[in-house]
């Protein structure tokens, strides 16, 4: 049986991975019915279903499931073999990043790695967003993630534990006496983290009433905002140390240690020595980042 075009391999994977005709085909810069029909040609060639429901809603069988991250795995490898051909010894590597770690602790660290590793090219893309290698092209990714979380063909590599505490403007936080007294503060969120007021006040054994909170769309938002006085955040240390170190933040009450924590994710199965040489960096820049400060416990607190 002869096998299948490379074209509709290609035009599959790209479908399966963005989850949509009209994305695959804007990336392979052909038409939506070229991608529709090459999908078509790869099922009848393999005599297996593939793709399942409406023509406007399809999802992927097992079957095609199973074959898109092979395909992926194997499209990746041959991009970056190309890539490294063009790149002749030095190599590009991109990082996907939340976006206040890098501004807060990552940028800062980076001339470090790139000082010792000038054959490396460091390239930062800021999401939020959970990590799939089945889908995602990025080299490597930093992300937070809860005891248990295993995004899907990751190799996981913890490198900096988690800590959370309430910071505001020094003036602002000066009127506290307690962390139950924070019960008054106007208080701020992220949305990335809806509840950090609710898991901080169990960490350290608070009851907080409700009250309302104003919401930023991100950690980097919400951190200024505390900044310039306009209320209390619950933030990750790592994303504040260096405003409270410049005097632009207090947090008289401490950090509490979470069970989350960072990590650096990287393709399962996948050999690359740049990403490798960065993962290494990262986990010793965590060993050797700054402990908080521990939680408040004076009279009241």
């Amino acid at each position: 049986m002869p096998r299948p075009s490379l074209t509709a391999l290609r035009a599959f994977e790209a479908f399966a991975r963005h989850g949509g005709m009209t994305r695959a085909a804007a990336e392979l810069c052909v038409t939506h019915g070229a991608v529709s029909r090459q999908i078509a040609a790869l099922q009848e060639a393999l005599g297996v279903a593939l793709v399942a429901g409406p023509r406007h809603a399809l999802v992927l069988t097992e079957a095609g499931a199973e074959l898109a991250g092979r395909l992926t795995q194997g499209f990746g490898l041959i991009d970056q073999a190309v890539d490294d051909l063009r790149q002749g010894p030095a190599r590009e590597i991109e990082i996907s990043c939340l976006g206040t770690f890098a501004l807060k602790w990552l940028i800062p660290r980076l001339p470090a790695f790139l000082d010792a590793h000038p054959e490396v090219r460091v390239r930062l893309s800021e999401s939020y967003l959970p990590v799939d290698f089945r889908r995602d092209r990025f080299d490597g990714a930093i992300r937070i993630l809860e005891p248990g979380d295993r995004p899907a063909g990751a190799r996981i590599t913890r490198f900096l534990d988690q800590h959370q505490g309430p910071v505001g403007a020094p003036g602002l936080m000066a009127d506290f006496s307690s962390p139950a007294a924070l019960a008054e503060a106007p208080r701020l969120r992220s949305a990335t983290f809806r509840r950090a007021w609710s898991a901080w006040a169990e960490l350290i054994g608070l009851d907080l009433p409700p009250a309302a909170e104003r919401e930023f769309a991100h950690n980097h938002s919400l951190v200024e905002a505390a900044a310039s006085g306009l209320g209390v955040a619950i933030a990750p240390w790592a994303f504040v140390a260096p405003d409270i170190a410049a005097g632009r933040l207090a947090a008289p009450f401490g950090f509490a240690p979470r069970p989350s924590y960072f990590a650096f994710l990287q393709p399962e199965g996948r050999r690359d020595r740049a990403v490798a040489a960065f993962r290494d960096w990262l986990t010793g820049e965590g060993r050797r980042s700054p402990e908080p400060p521990i939680p408040w416990t004076g009279p009241g607190g």
